[in-house]
């Protein structure tokens, strides 16, 4: 998964036609640290369908705020720079959760580019 380590660089990641979501998470949240084990098989499932980016909420904070990011792990997916869909809560999200919500964002994609 990408590093997002700037505002340029998310807004680049986010103006792609090809379906993108951004992660956002922090070192210090146990939350995010549970996912780590399975989130590079998940990205591996969703490999011809979207792209993942991580957005570290302290290194880009700018971001987490114009997006309103309140809590974390957060899911928003994009495409050409809109916002399609978004999982935003402070809650852990299961893999089951996450391969839900990227399978949504994926259908929610494929609905526009028909």
């Amino acid at each position: 998964m990408q590093k997002i380590t700037s505002k340029a660089e998310f807004q680049v990641a986010t103006q792609s036609p090809r379906l993108t979501v951004a992660v956002f998470k922090a070192d210090w949240c146990g939350d995010c640290k549970f996912m780590d084990p399975f989130m590079p098989d998940v990205e591996e499932k969703f490999k011809n369908e979207l792209t993942l980016v991580e957005v570290d909420v302290d290194k880009v904070d700018d971001v987490s705020q114009e997006l309103n990011i309140l809590g974390i792990p957060s899911f928003v997916a994009f495409t050409d720079g809109r916002e399609l869909v978004r999982l935003v809560n402070k809650l852990r999200k299961s893999r089951e959760e996450i391969e839900t919500f990227l399978q949504r964002a994926v259908e929610v994609y494929q609905a526009i580019h028909k």
